[in-house]
């Protein structure tokens, strides 16, 4: 956000900060042997998943570490489809990935690895379904800042049984140290206490945040299709330089680097080619059959210019400035075309930053999402129109708030609905404390903002998404609290047609699909020795 996150954290907490704080300690000890982090499922394909863990040896050594890894049709891992074994070392810093193919599609599987006479727990997945689809559900959310809160929607989020995937939209860790919010409120620090710069920092912070347990069981229960936003590098950054980076911090593409390895490590996130700075590339797509078309962007590092400054409408307005980059924003739109010609019903992209205007008068506010970037959108738009792409959505995180907005060129003028977007709030990361004063402020947009049926600044949760040949709803689930635990409760709900004209409010909560079409949701919890 071009606001400064900085700025505005240290108001929420009263301007307190911290001279002096200590590393997080003993964070590794809630669980016995070696598969302290968990397991992790990802990327999910028709005949293929990612499977993940981490092995952390009770010993110093730098010698690679043997595994085995299984996959099975039940949760007691005794009918075995698939098994393997490998070694990981610190050049990856003793992560197991692996891409396991030959699955058969809309399949729920079992996992499990072992290291010397341990197992680790036991993780559930899915495959993506093919040829014709009649529902599909997604939860979604991003911004979990660990010093901020409790990860309470990472709990929610994993009791679900009817889900098909976890859309994770950015900002999965942040590198701030323990000097913004007060931690002491939730007693979370941040491990390593600093600003992470260095390759060996995002590793411990990535290790931190996969040892919550709420975190580590919501991984274990579903596959992830994970984004990367500003936090999992520096606030706001961009291909060639962020806002949160010094000169004192050393060279930004050493820093972009150090951070796109150690999320690759420790993310379950399929490597699919090489950006122009030789990086891994975040950018991907998913087919949910003839339903779903899903494209997952990066609207962060792989090609966006630098942030304008607000009222520099020169720049802002500049044609040369782009937000996707000229080889994403080509893959976008062969995305999106050929779903449209496929006969898929719902285009709909996974992205960082809100895609409506968010403005006083035609004056937009943030600089950091696609309002600072309108040339981009509206050539997102033209094409859109251009190629007759009916039933777009998109999906959105980064701003620690809850918005449903309908997606048009100007919606001041009253033009063509030409989508919708559903933006979820954060897990943690704050936005306005009180809530009077959010209860205001929202108030204010949905009457000014006639694309605008629902903002909620106050609340942290998670958008379920409920998926048909005949609609789209998104339902806002709120945690009652992230200062202690604390449960969610069903806030609003908004659906668009496939007939279209935009978003209009639903009273209760979709019904899901039917629980018997799903195995057991209770996995064996313990980790025990073979």
């Amino acid at each position: 956000m071009s606001l400064s996150r900085r700025s505005l954290f240290k108001a929420a907490a009263g301007g307190a900060t911290l001279a002096s704080v200590t590393s997080l300690q003993g964070c590794l000890g809630s669980i016995e042997g070696p598969f302290k982090h968990g397991v992790a499922s990802g990327d999910p394909l028709a005949d293929r998943v990612i499977l993940w863990t981490r092995i952390t040896s009770e010993e110093l050594t730098t010698d690679p570490l043997a595994y085995e890894w299984w996959v099975a049709a039940d949760s007691e891992m005794k009918e075995i489809v698939l098994q393997g074994s490998g070694s990981t070392g610190p050049e990856r810093d003793y992560t197991v990935k692996l891409d396991v193919s030959g699955l058969e599609p809309n399949t729920t599987y079992y996992y499990q690895f072992a290291h010397g006479e341990w197992r680790s727990q036991i993780g559930r997945t899915k495959t993506l379904p093919m040829g014709s689809v009649e529902h599909v559900r997604l939860a979604f959310t991003s911004c979990s800042w660990y010093t901020a809160g409790y990860f309470n929607v990472y709990r929610t989020i994993s009791e679900y049984q009817d889900i098909d995937a976890v859309l994770h939209l950015g900002d999965y860790i942040y590198e701030y140290g323990n000097d913004l919010v007060n931690p002491f409120l939730v007693n979370r620090l941040h491990s390593p206490a600093h600003h992470i710069v260095s390759l060996q920092d995002y590793r411990m912070r990535h290790a931190q945040y996969k040892t919550d347990p709420d975190l580590m069981e919501a991984h274990r229960q579903h596959p992830f299709i994970t984004i990367w936003d500003d936090h999992e590098s520096a606030n706001n950054s961009y291909d060639n330089g962020a806002e949160n980076h010094e000169e004192d911090q050393g060279p930004w593409p050493v820093r972009r680097a150090n951070a796109i390895r150690a999320y690759f490590e420790w993310m379950p996130i399929r490597e699919t080619g090489l950006d122009h700075n030789q990086d891994q590339l975040v950018y991907r797509n998913f087919r949910f059959g003839d339903l779903l078309n899903l494209s997952m962007l990066d609207t962060r590092l792989v090609g966006r210019d630098k942030q304008a400054v607000p009222g520099d409408l020169i720049t802002i307005n500049d044609p040369t400035r782009s937000l996707l980059g000229d080889a994403q924003q080509a893959w976008l739109f062969d995305q999106m075309a050929n779903a449209q010609a496929d006969g898929v019903t719902w285009k709909v992209l996974g992205q960082q930053v809100m895609m409506a205007q968010l403005a006083a008068g035609y004056v937009s506010l943030n600089m950091d999402q696609w309002d600072g970037y309108p040339v981009a959108r509206q050539q997102l738009f033209d094409f859109i129109k251009s190629e007759g792409i009916d039933n777009f959505c998109v999906l959105t995180g980064d701003i620690h708030s809850s918005w449903a907005n309908d997606i048009q060129e100007d919606p001041f003028t009253n033009t063509e609905i030409l989508g919708v977007e559903f933006v979820t709030p954060g897990v943690t990361s704050p936005s306005i404390p009180v809530k009077p004063v959010s209860d205001r402020l929202s108030a204010e947009l949905v009457k000014n903002m006639p694309h605008m049926h629902h903002v909620d600044f106050f609340h942290k949760g998670h958008v379920l998404l409920d998926i048909t040949k005949d609609h789209i709803q998104g339902e806002w689930y709120y945690a009652e609290s992230v200062n202690k635990t604390a449960d969610s409760f069903f806030a609003k709900a908004y659906r668009a047609n496939v007939s279209g004209g935009g978003l209009s409010e639903v009273a209760e909560p979709s019904l899901g699909k039917s629980a018997a079409a799903f195995a057991p949701m209770r996995l064996k919890t313990q980790l025990y020795r073979g």
